[in-house]
């Protein structure tokens, strides 16, 4: 394995190119104005039953300006990295902000937020993901794929691995100017078969997105060798079992599945934006609005979320947002109860908020900072027990829900369904095969109210995505959400059997 770095800014002039953008936004008359010079390298490698099927390699490279005057806000991007195309797109910028004043927007004011003064941040990580050749990558993933495509109920494989790298330079006129970097990484295997009736599914691999480097898929955070070599099985005995009886059961949900139900019917939920209905056009409001903080009955007491940009090998850590806002730690839901949001510092000044906690993000710089998700995560309980063991004896008869697959969600976050990798059906505490065809639904309030217990922090796993979407035109984030196993009593479980009519 080899890894090479270099720095995507050896030939651009960092500092002219900044205060060039910040000159000319003083000199146009900017109360406020902010630059961002981005580098971002993205890589894809797919490969399907042991032979390549994509080596993607892609890498943009610009500068965004947003800028505020009297009172309205432009924004434009540009791949030009000199001095004069900084200034260019800084004039554009206030073009387009005079152009907002005739167009009917809103008058926008900002947070304030002190200047951090010039500093540097790199994420913790060994090995440069990009830095891999993709060769290399495809090596490893056909080594993964060829043990997998022995076994009798597999009849295909498909394995890849996406990994990003991503540099970012910010300034604003307040004089914060900060360099930061960070990379991230997720290997995804699957695994195909049919059964007698020749219906087709699958198994995939647990292993979660994270902010580490290339010594993640060499086994640092994360068993992969012990993961792929239960998948055969897996599948095997899901492609033999019985479809699920529709009704109401108890459940245990494992991290890899209740990631992306906090993920959407919280993470998601909790964007002020959302709350203020600023944002519909992509997955629609919340149902939670401000005038319920301190009074939202949102879950039982077990339950406890937090917004977290600084938490280890998060994908939504950093330093600072684009904004130039510190990366901090904030209550969402404290023991069940509503008790913050996510914002930026549009939003937070709109909500008479003194300070944004750090929600602003863009993914590239051609696209304009909007609030994003921090990495929203329930805290298990104290200590490292519950385990997984303690919560399914407590469980008694039910279902233990294992993996993510599909989902959906109402465009106010609050009815929801979740399907999973593999429906356990636990007898006396103890598994007793899988079941087909299940998915679990309710809607967020009354899902969460159920929630009896949580497991300790021997039971807490870091998931997510790299690609969550927001806005129009739309842009993804990557964002993480950790939680232990919890259990869950008398939530309505579907057959899609049944629904479907067969």
């Amino acid at each position: 394995m080899r890894s090479t770095t270099t720095d995507p800014f050896d030939d651009v002039p960092l500092a002219p190119v900044r205060d060039a953008a910040l000159e000319a936004a003083r000199h146009l008359g900017c109360e406020h104005a902010d630059v961002r010079v981005e580098a971002i390298r993205t890589q894809h490698v797919t490969v399907r039953d042991a032979k390549l099927e994509t080596d993607a390699d892609e890498a943009i490279r610009g500068l965004g300006i947003r800028v505020v005057r009297d009172g309205w806000m432009g924004f434009a991007g540009t791949i030009e990295l000199t001095a004069d195309g900084a200034a260019g797109a800084v004039a554009l910028a206030v073009e387009l902000a005079r152009a907002s004043a005739t167009a009917g927007a809103q008058r926008v004011s900002l947070a304030s937020e002190p200047s951090h003064g010039v500093s540097s941040w790199t994420a913790p990580y060994e090995i440069d993901p990009t830095g891999v050749p993709n060769h290399e990558k495809a090596a490893l993933l056909e080594s993964w794929s060829g043990s997998l495509l022995a076994h009798p109920s597999v009849e295909h494989v498909v394995a890849s691995v996406e990994a990003v790298r991503e540099t970012k330079h910010y300034a604003d006129l307040a004089g914060t100017v900060t360099t930061q970097r960070r990379v991230r990484i997720h290997p995804v295997v699957e695994v195909f078969g049919r059964d007698r009736s020749g219906e087709g599914d699958s198994v995939r691999s647990l292993a979660p997105p994270v902010g580490r480097g290339w010594e993640y898929l060499l086994g640092e955070g994360f068993d992969h060798t012990g993961d792929q070599a239960e998948l055969g099985d897996l599948l095997a005995e899901k492609l033999s079992a019985p479809a699920v009886e529709p009704g109401r059961y108890d459940l245990v949900v494992d991290p890899s599945n209740l990631w992306l139900t906090i993920h959407e019917s919280v993470g998601h939920a909790l964007e002020l934006d959302r709350a203020l209905g600023f944002e519909a056009a992509y997955a629609g409001t919340s149902f939670a609005t401000p005038d319920g903080l301190g009074r939202l009955r949102y879950g039982s007491p077990a339950m406890t979320v937090t917004g977290d940009r600084t938490v280890p090998h998060g994908l939504a850590t950093v330093a600072y947002d684009d904004e130039g806002v510190t990366a901090q730690s904030f209550p969402l839901v404290t023991e069940g109860v509503l008790t913050g949001f996510q914002v930026d510092r549009a939003t937070a000044a709109l909500a008479g908020l003194d300070r944004s906690n750090g929600c602003a993000y863009a993914c590239s710089p051609l696209n304009i900072p909007i609030q994003r998700m921090a990495n929203v995560s329930l805290a298990p309980a104290a200590g490292e027990g519950p385990t997984t063991s303690d919560l399914l004896d407590a469980l008694g008869d039910g279902l233990f829900v294992v993996g993510d697959r599909s989902w959906s969600i109402d465009m106010e976050r609050h009815n929801f369904q979740f399907s999973a990798q593999r429906f356990v059906r636990i007898r006396h505490g103890r598994p007793a095969g899988q079941v087909r065809f299940a998915a679990y639904q309710g809607s967020t309030t009354d899902f969460w109210a159920s929630l009896e217990a949580v497991g300790g922090h021997s039971t807490f796993v870091l998931g997510g995505a790299l690609n969550c979407g927001k806005g129009q035109p739309g842009q993804s984030a990557p964002v993480s959400h950790g939680c232990p196993a919890a259990l869950f009593r008398r939530v309505n479980v579907l057959s899609s059997r049944s629904e479907a009519g067969r």
